[in-house]
């Protein structure tokens, strides 16, 4: 399904998120997918099962996916999960603003950057 870089700074429950985020986006997994359970996703990945609870936890809270008792996960509808990913990353993206300006970047420097879009190095 997807991968987790384990010597990454990024959280493995971040990750988790990432990946089903960009799963969904790309249309990989399609509006009402069903999701491995923890469990099953856990053994997949060799973490905690807690890990891939939490990461659900947090997807769901932000309407992403949606869980059916005694069912499993699933993607919730594409309009409630698609406004759910674009809240999500205009969050990081104010995060990521203010990191920038606190660093010494300027707005010029901001807009540059966006205007560059898909040519951003890491």
């Amino acid at each position: 399904m997807f991968q987790i870089d384990y010597r990454s700074k990024v959280s493995v429950c971040d990750q988790i998120i990432s990946n089903i985020i960009r799963l969904k986006t790309l249309g990989v997994l399609p509006s009402g997918a069903k999701l491995p359970s923890v469990r099953v996703l856990a053994s997949k990945l060799s973490v905690n099962p807690n890990t891939v609870q939490k990461a659900y936890t947090l997807l769901e809270t932000s309407g992403i996916i949606c869980t059916v008792r005694g069912k499993g996960s699933f993607l919730c509808e594409d309009n409630l999960a698609d406004s759910a990913i674009k809240e999500a990353a205009k969050k990081d993206f104010r995060k990521a603003v203010k990191t920038a300006l606190d660093l010494g970047l300027n707005s010029n420097d901001l807009i540059e950057i966006i205007n560059a879009k898909g040519d951003v190095k890491e």
